[in-house]
């Protein structure tokens, strides 16, 4: 990224931005590999996941809708894969308004959801609870270092897609951190820090996107009606009252559209002040002040926070945990939990290379990363063939 990208009046500090040249420390890559002649580590990088297969199945991979009661059947409600691109939209916008390092930050938001199984959280719910029983844990974050690093196979030099350090570092952490004492394998992604702001900003460009789309995708499915959202959420009523003002005469589905597209806005811009803030608070002007601050520094303000909340409180309880996704999550339960009791009864049933990866990794763990590169229609298929 030319850092002339970025407007003056809200670019951060140069050198708090992760810098991106062959020589650069988080360019760093396991496996060695000649400077490209004009194209940074970091693009090269977001090029590999997007022509990754995992990156591909994230297409066919539920976001929050598997089964819907909307007759005919929608085409236009998010998979992974849009909700991905949204993510990366909002994303790269902060990072270049902020002056950070816009390519390394559309990696990491192409990655951010790569290692998610399919139907959505229900999904990914059941995997981990089926491996509960044999003491492991299904991490979303985790799977995706285990895809990038091994299971992707594109390469004549080496398994994986030979990432940088600084975006194998940033797939772990952009969201949650790990400790050294519990994840010693994790070591060499400095744990004892935070992650960079351009990671940093990944897990808030994610909730913001998916809690703006799903108050649309839950509007177009009739589980939410348009009353139940005015009421529920005030950051939106506020927004489609005004909308009103200005287009009185607007069809309805143009005024929630444009009020949605203003909370959004709205959550961007405050983002953005706010880590403004939070770093001018600070005195931050490298990237190892931000490693070392007392806590994450991409955040909304108090306010904007306490309105962010009401949204996702209110999506728990009218959609994601509403009537109607409960056959969907009860569906996403019996396929993937009983599919990984059939894979466990009878290994034969796994794939030849998968099969490979028992001796080193463990039947339980092998039969929960076959199913979690699985496509929802895959899944079902293949329950449909050897599991019910």
């Amino acid at each position: 990224m030319s850092r002339q990208e970025s407007n003056p009046a809200t670019a951060l500090p140069l050198g708090i931005a992760v810098r991106g040249g062959p020589d650069a420390e988080l360019t760093r890559r396991a496996h060695p590999e000649p400077p490209h002649p004009y194209r940074s580590p970091f693009a090269r990088d977001a090029a590999r996941i997007l022509h990754a297969r995992a990156f591909r199945r994230l297409a066919g991979k539920t976001q929050v809708f598997t089964r819907l009661r909307v007759d005919p059947p929608s085409d236009h409600f998010r998979s992974r894969l849009t909700h991905t691109l949204e993510v990366t939209q909002i994303a790269r916008t902060l990072a270049v308004a902020l002056g950070l390092n816009a390519e390394l930050t559309e990696a990491l938001a192409l990655a951010h959801d790569i290692g998610h199984p399919p139907f959505g959280h229900a999904g990914e719910k059941a995997l981990d609870h089926a491996l509960q029983a044999h003491d492991l844990r299904f991490d979303h974050n985790l799977h995706a270092l285990r895809i990038v690093t091994w299971f992707e196979e594109r390469y004549a030099a080496f398994r994986g897609l030979n990432l940088t350090l600084g975006v194998r570092e940033g797939i772990v952490k952009h969201s949650r951190d790990y400790s050294a004492a519990t994840h010693p394998e994790l070591s060499e992604f400095y744990l004892d820090r935070f992650p960079p702001l351009e990671a940093q900003l990944i897990d808030m460009a994610d909730e913001i996107a998916y809690l703006t789309a799903d108050l649309d995708d839950g509007l177009g499915s009739g589980i939410l009606n348009l009353e139940q959202v005015r009421d529920g959420v005030p950051l939106f009523r506020g927004f489609h009252d005004a909308v009103f003002r200005e287009f009185p005469a607007a069809a309805p589905k143009l005024a929630v559209n444009e009020a949605i597209n203003r909370v959004l806005n709205a959550l961007v811009t405050n983002l953005l002040n706010e880590i403004q803030v939070q770093v001018a608070a600070l005195g931050a002007t490298t990237l190892n002040e931000i490693r070392l601050a007392p806590q994450r520094l991409a955040a909304l303000s108090p306010p904007m926070e306490a309105a962010r909340a009401t949204v996702k409180e209110f999506l728990y309880a009218n959609l994601y945990n509403s009537s109607g996704m409960e056959e969907g999550h009860n569906r996403a339960a019996e396929v993937v939990e009983g599919l990984f009791a059939a894979l466990i009864a009878d290994p034969s049933l796994l794939p030849a290379d998968h099969l490979a990866q028992v001796p080193a990794e463990g039947l339980a763990r092998t039969v929960a990363d076959y199913i979690a590169g699985m496509t929802d229609s895959y899944i079902e298929q293949l329950w449909a063939r050897c599991g019910r």
